[in-house]
């Protein structure tokens, strides 16, 4: 079943799935929104308040869109490629377009690291017995 991530602002109400998100990206007091098929949103929001509407309306989040340093929120389902040293993040699109964000190289690491223990765990439940 599908899940979704409701923003309400004083003036309009926003219900997305959360597949669709490819990452929130924070500038100032506004959080942009960029869905995985371009369409793209800002809210008189920042991205703390977003990140804390992220934790009460969708359970295991964390698991799903995670916090890369302080400017964005990332969907990780949605990453292909973590280059450290160039402090590159690439995001793949619904069309197949590669999105680049700049992030700086320790949440970056972060980042990358909890994917690989992510990867581990899931190659080590799945060992033949």
């Amino acid at each position: 079943m599908e899940r979704y991530l409701i923003i309400k602002t004083r003036d309009e109400l926003l219900r997305i799935k959360i597949g669709q998100i490819l990452y929130f990206e924070a500038d100032r007091n506004y959080t942009k929104l960029l869905l995985s098929n371009g369409i793209q949103f800002t809210f008189a929001i920042n991205i703390g308040k977003i990140e804390e509407i992220l934790g009460r309306q969708v359970a295991g989040c964390n698991k799903i869109l995670m916090r890369v340093g302080k400017s964005h929120i990332i969907n990780k389902n949605h990453i292909l490629q973590i280059n450290l040293p160039k402090q590159r993040l690439l995001l793949l699109t619904e069309e197949g377009k590669p999105k680049e964000l700049v992030i700086s190289k320790d949440p970056l690491k972060v980042l990358k690291d909890s994917l690989e223990k992510e990867m581990e765990m899931a190659e080590g439940g799945d060992e033949i017995k």
